[in-house]
């Protein structure tokens, strides 16, 4: 199924599913994901919001709850991975996924989760933001996301609970679509009446080398 997974792209674009996973470790194929949530932009406006805990089937270990505050007791009503994300894969539909450090981490999650429980693949095409921030913040000393929201401004209160990670997510990405708006509309004036090599080259650095 890995044929059938999507691209990791490196741009902004006003329609997505900004999501984030809470899960009991950090291995896609020994772990298993906790808590589900997205939320679908539309014109770079949150539109709908998607948040389930997910019952892993196994206890929880003491040092993933310490970081996302979900117990036991939380999950033990809750809908196991293949209710759970099959409800997910039907939010996001064909939607660009945005999320932070997801190309080695949530991603991995869902393709694997996906192709476990429900025999399946997941073909959207995504956008992480930690490369994105690289490009856009290059000076920046870390890039969690929590450094990034600070750096914006945005409020930090609740992080490492998937709902509030996303929109959080979501305000970075959209402060970040506006330094590459900017970039892209600096290079355009930069290179009025420049040739088709120069105009190429330009189109590769908009977005930086991540």
């Amino acid at each position: 199924m890995a044929a059938e997974r999507g691209k990791r792209l490196s741009l902004y674009t006003k329609d997505y599913v900004v999501f984030d996973l809470e899960t009991t470790g950090l291995s896609p194929e020994a772990d298993e994901m906790i808590e589900i949530s997205g939320i679908r932009v539309r014109e770079g406006k949150a539109a709908e919001e998607f948040s389930t805990l997910v019952n892993p089937g196994r206890p929880i270990p003491y040092a993933a709850s310490r970081v996302n505050g979900i117990t036991d007791r939380m999950v033990r009503k809750a809908p196991d991975l293949r209710d759970a994300l099959g409800r997910f894969l039907a939010f996001i539909g064909e939607d660009v996924l945005v999320g932070h450090n997801i190309h080695t981490f949530d991603m991995l999650f869902l393709y694997n989760g996906a192709a476990r429980a429900l025999k399946r693949a997941v073909p959207n095409d995504y956008v992480d933001t930690l490369y994105l921030a690289k490009s856009c913040l290059p000076g920046l000393y870390r890039y969690r996301l929590t450094d990034l929201a600070a750096h914006f401004g945005i409020d930090t209160q609740g992080a490492h609970r998937a709902l509030k990670d996303c929109d959080m997510n979501r305000q970075c990405y959209e402060c970040m679509g506006r330094i590459l708006e900017s970039r892209t509309q600096s290079m355009g004036e930069m290179l009025r009446g420049a040739g088709p090599a120069q105009r190429r080259k330009a189109a590769r650095t908009v977005a930086g080398p991540w």
